[in-house]
């Protein structure tokens, strides 16, 4: 019990949820922003721009809100942000693009209710909570450990 009430008040894991959100809103407006300008076919290259955008804003309040690396030194920095981009670039082509690839041949195989947009979202929300949990492993165990 006390090991579940210390994960609770624990602010690390509240930060982490709530910059994470942030984080997810941002890759999600400008995946919506690209995604009308650029058209469906070009799903992919608004999944990159918005991964980009999502990636920096990530590595920003992670660093300083969340795992509370206070070591601001240009070697500790590029050390933690290729440690943190490289886990980022390895989620999103593994469970983002992956995941995005195979969900937009089965929305566009079967035979569903929704539009195709709906469905890209959908499927976008799903990878999202998978990455979401792989990158806080990674980021608290081998990026950001004190």
């Amino acid at each position: 019990m006390k090991r579940l009430q210390s994960i609770l008040v624990n602010k690390e894991p509240f930060f982490y949820i709530v910059f994470g959100a942030l984080t997810t809103l941002v890759n999600f407006i400008v995946f919506i922003g690209f995604n009308s300008i650029l058209g469906r076919h070009y799903y992919w290259l608004s999944n990159v721009f918005s991964f980009i955008a999502a990636t920096l804003f990530a590595f920003i309040t992670n660093k300083q809100f969340v795992f509370e690396s206070k070591e601001w030194g240009a070697k500790i920095v590029m050390k933690e942000a290729i440690s943190f981009v490289s886990a980022r670039i390895g989620t999103f082509l593994l469970v983002e693009e992956l995941g995005l690839l195979l969900a937009v041949q089965v929305i566009e195989v079967g035979r569903f209710h929704f539009s195709f947009l709906d469905g890209v979202l959908i499927a976008k929300i799903i990878l999202a909570f998978m990455a979401v949990l792989l990158n806080y492993i990674l980021s608290k165990f081998i990026i950001f450990k004190t």
